[in-house]
């Protein structure tokens, strides 16, 4: 249990990948929780083991529509996330990006609360800056497939400042670099979980363009002790900070490391590479170190491997939605996802 106060704390997106892990910690340490999801891309699984739990409330809500609830703290976690989804319906991911944004500013506002925007490294677009400062602003195609969501998170950062300097809103802004771990979905088409379960299943693994594209891989416990740390951080501090793993890997290594811990005879195979899909993305931690009390990951990216592995292997993918058969889905699934 915690020795700080307890409070009334509402996560969106709660029973999404990672504001699941974040509903985990605070019901933990004994806050009374409030989970709010619409169930677009999240499982009511993630949630599950809470259900009965006397200090968790679950909420099938839809973000783009106001919500009046008295709390504390906010974490603003919902919006999908990978690019299967949220090429799927572009105008409803801009939409909970920006008015999801609104609505729970103006909850916030009314109640006092203190919230925390989950944006995105996304809003570096494909960087020509690296690795990646919080000063950068990014190289960003507004119009381009990917803009729903890069574009709908630098719009809600705006806005949380906007509501910040003008309402004395308490917030918050973080800016997740990828992460991974347990109950990612298993066709959000991102690139550990198409990995592991292509090599799983004994098929070939498809790396976009010639794997040299490189990413950070942040497990989810390390990040979710980051968010933790940001909204408890002084007032004077409210980002927007970088949150991920520096450690820097190719897509190619990523793959080979896959195919070594599943023990999987999997063959690599070369597809065309997306477009607009960023060649580096490397977050630079200098800030979140120095004002997180010394924040930076520990589990490195085989032992979290090893641990996304063990749970993906347990899944029934029977209770899992496939993407819908849909012209932004079968882009995505060919061209995107890394």
């Amino acid at each position: 249990m915690t020795t700080s106060p307890l409070k009334r704390i509402l996560v969106t997106g709660g029973a999404g990948f990672l504001g699941s892990h974040i509903c985990d910690r605070l019901v933990e340490q004994g806050h009374d929780v409030i989970c709010v999801d619409n169930f677009f891309t999240s499982q009511k699984q993630n949630i599950s083991h809470l259900l009965g739990k006397p200090n968790f409330e679950l909420v099938r809500h839809d973000v783009t529509h106001p919500l009046w609830l008295e709390v504390d703290e906010v974490y603003n976690m919902a919006c999908p996330a990978s690019p299967v989804h949220y090429q799927y319906n572009p105008i409803k991911t801009m939409k909970t990006s920006v008015m999801g944004a609104i609505n729970i500013l103006g909850m916030a506002k009314r109640t006092r609360a203190k919230v925390l925007q989950a944006s995105t490294s996304e809003v570096y677009g494909d960087p020509d800056v690296h690795p990646q400062p919080e000063s950068y602003r990014g190289n960003v195609n507004p119009i381009g497939i990917r803009a729903c969501y890069d574009e709908g998170k630098r719009a809600a950062e705006t806005i949380f400042f906007d509501y910040h300097r003008s309402n004395g809103v308490n917030i918050r802004v973080i800016r997740i670099f990828n992460t991974y771990g347990p109950r990612m979905h298993p066709y959000d088409g991102r690139v550990v979980s198409n990995f592991i379960l292509q090599a799983l299943a004994g098929q070939d693994i498809t790396i976009y363009g010639d794997g040299a594209q490189t990413r950070s891989f942040c497990y989810v416990d390390d990040l979710v002790e980051g968010i933790l740390r940001m909204m408890a951080a002084p007032d004077s501090f409210i980002g927007p900070v970088n949150l991920g793993n520096p450690g820097e890997f190719t897509i190619r290594e990523l793959a080979e490391k896959v195919i070594k811990l599943t023990k999987s005879k999997s063959k690599l195979i070369n597809l065309p590479l997306p477009a607009d899909d960023p060649t580096q993305r490397k977050p630079d931690i200098t800030l979140a170190r120095k004002n997180l009390n010394g924040w930076e990951p520990k589990v490195d990216l085989e032992a979290g491997l090893l641990k996304t592995i063990e749970y993906f292997a347990g899944l029934d993918l029977r209770q899992y939605r496939k993407p819908t058969d849909h012209t932004a889905h079968k882009s995505s699934q060919k061209h995107a996802g890394q």
